[in-house]
């Protein structure tokens, strides 16, 4: 238990960090990362002597697809206590959070394959060879997408931005 414990108690921040990216619901992603931990201490003596990093990921990102396609069956749900928050919120103005959420933005408008490479390379800082074994895709293919995901990226966030507000600084 010892050893369960010590290996997977680091991760913890990047599972979390990896399915908030993948879901984009906080609320959904932490159940996720709730059940892919269950299902990591129920089965961690049939696991095969790979890394323990990509064998958890690989979980994780397993129970993410399966709650997207789960929620596009569905739909979107909001509780109806969230409903009068949510009328009236309106979007932060602060110079600091547009860049964010540009990105943020821009990476929505990515395929999921896309998105999912984008999100264990670039943010969860693993290698190829990693990722490739998570999504069970050859490398090169993992290089490819990872290529056009920052390619489409780039270009989103390099677009005019007609709409945006013109927004000065004041000392």
């Amino acid at each position: 238990m010892e050893e369960l414990i010590s290996q997977i108690e680091p991760m913890i921040p990047a599972l979390r960090r990896y399915a908030r990216g993948l879901l984009g619901d906080i609320d959904t992603a932490d159940d996720v990362v709730q059940d892919c931990l269950e299902k990591v201490v129920a089965h961690w003596s049939r696991r095969k002597n790979d890394d323990p990093r990509t064998w958890v990921f690989t979980i994780l990102h397993n129970l993410a697809a399966n709650k997207l396609r789960q929620r596009s069956r569905r739909g979107i749900s909001v509780d109806i206590d969230d409903v009068q928050d949510t009328l009236f919120a309106s979007e932060p103005t602060q110079d600091r959070n547009l860049f964010g959420k540009e990105v943020l933005t821009a990476m929505e408008t990515l395929p999921e394959d896309q998105k999912g490479i984008l999100l264990l390379v670039s943010v969860e800082d693993l290698t190829y060879g990693e990722a490739s074994k998570i999504l069970r895709v050859p490398v090169g293919t993992v290089m490819s997408r990872l290529s056009r995901a920052r390619e489409k990226l780039r270009q989103a966030l390099e677009k005019p931005k007609a709409n945006r507000a013109n927004l000065r600084s004041v000392k």
